[in-house]
């Protein structure tokens, strides 16, 4: 198990930045996947970005080129640069991690942290 917990989401203005952080309650370095969803009133929960324990790392098209996803398995954290917002990135973003285990994977979710960008 893990618990997730996200901070610094906030209300900005478009083109400028923040950086999501997500703490995580054990080490993250055996940890196959974290990554970072987001979710708007009534729509599906999307991914944004997500890294492999290796470094590897995926994003959406709608983020590709401003967002990047880091991980420091020192502090057991993982990280959202969020670069050039847009108004549609307002969203809630969650932390996620996704563990594979010989009995069944399984996802564990932070509470989300709104990020509001104004045009």
């Amino acid at each position: 198990q893990v618990q997730l917990v996200e901070s610094g989401g906030g209300l900005v203005q478009a083109g400028t930045s923040l950086r999501l952080s997500c703490a995580a309650s054990r080490s993250i370095s055996t940890i196959n996947y974290m990554g970072w969803y987001r979710q708007a009133p009534g729509k599906q929960r999307e991914l944004v970005a997500r890294i492999t324990g290796g470094g590897s790392t995926n994003y959406a098209d709608s983020v590709k080129g401003r967002f990047t996803i880091s991980r420091d398995n020192a502090k057991n954290t993982v990280y959202l640069q969020m670069n050039s917002l847009k108004p549609e990135d307002t969203d809630v973003y969650y932390c996620n991690a996704w563990i594979a285990t010989i009995g069944g994977s399984y996802d564990y979710w932070g509470q989300g942290t709104p990020v509001t960008v104004s045009s």
